[in-house]
């Protein structure tokens, strides 16, 4: 992670030579262009759209013991467009696996997943922690008839406290049997340890970093924190990016 980070400066010097077109970019790259060029035509720019293909090939569809079915997205800080990642991550491996995807809004302070897809939050996961019935009942179906959404759902004075419960353990659990894959919207680091509980709780975590914000030295104690409790880092995604990395550089990220 240090090694990415002294790169990522490198090329933070350049920056003021290189005038381009703002578009985020999704770090490590990964390979297979066919791969990337079979996804849904969604309202994002080609160049996003292939890296995000490419990590969900790498996340969900590499063959081998590693392949992940539940998998948790959380921002260093506020503001890195995580849940945006997330929904679209979601979207996509929807439409190249027959199996159910469910997308969980785990960030109760500032939900915003049901704004990525439309729709309205009044009924979701807190509804499910404090209430019965089986987790499908609080999901909504989305575009495809394969892709679920769980809100946050209302909210209440004990939200926060629910979510590390062993009430919510045990929904996840069920998430995990009701649906093939399971992706969660966690808040971000520098406001709760969420990201920390889930994660061990799932088969990876992947990191989103804000391009000219996040800061190395909080980046290296998220990564010391990871490993101490022994919570599997999947990768880590650099979004907003405002200047080109020269390929050369781009592919040892």
């Amino acid at each position: 992670m240090s090694r990415n980070f002294e790169l990522l400066d490198q090329l933070r010097k350049t920056q003021a030579m290189l005038q381009t077109e703002s578009e985020p970019l999704l770090s490590p790259p990964f390979t297979t262009e066919a791969f990337a060029a079979s996804v849904p035509a969604l309202q994002i720019d080609p160049a996003t759209k292939e890296e995000i293909g490419k990590l969900v090939q790498r996340l969900f569809l590499t063959s081998g013991t590693g392949t992940a079915h539940h998998v948790v997205f959380s921002g260093t800080e506020s503001g890195d467009g995580c849940s945006w990642i997330c929904a679209r991550v979601g979207e996509i491996l929807a439409s190249q696996v027959a199996g159910s995807v469910c997308i969980v809004d785990c960030s109760l302070r500032a939900p915003s997943l049901h704004q990525q897809f439309g729709v309205e939050n009044v009924y979701g996961l807190t509804d499910a922690l404090v209430g019965e019935g089986p987790i499908r009942q609080y999901a909504q179906r989305l575009s495809r008839p394969n892709l679920w959404l769980v809100t946050s759902g209302a909210e209440s004075d004990s939200s926060q406290e629910l979510l590390t419960s062993g009430r919510m353990r045990t929904r996840i659990a069920e998430l995990r049997t009701e649906f093939n894959y399971v992706l969660m919207d966690v808040a971000p680091f520098n406001t709760c340890n969420h990201a920390m509980v889930f994660g061990a709780q799932s088969d990876g975590l992947v990191v989103v970093l804000k391009a000219n914000s996040t800061r190395r030295d909080a980046t290296r104690e998220i990564t010391r924190q990871l490993q101490a409790a022994n919570v599997r880092m999947l990768g880590a995604v650099l979004n907003q990016r405002t200047f080109p990395i020269p390929e050369n550089i781009y592919n040892r990220l």
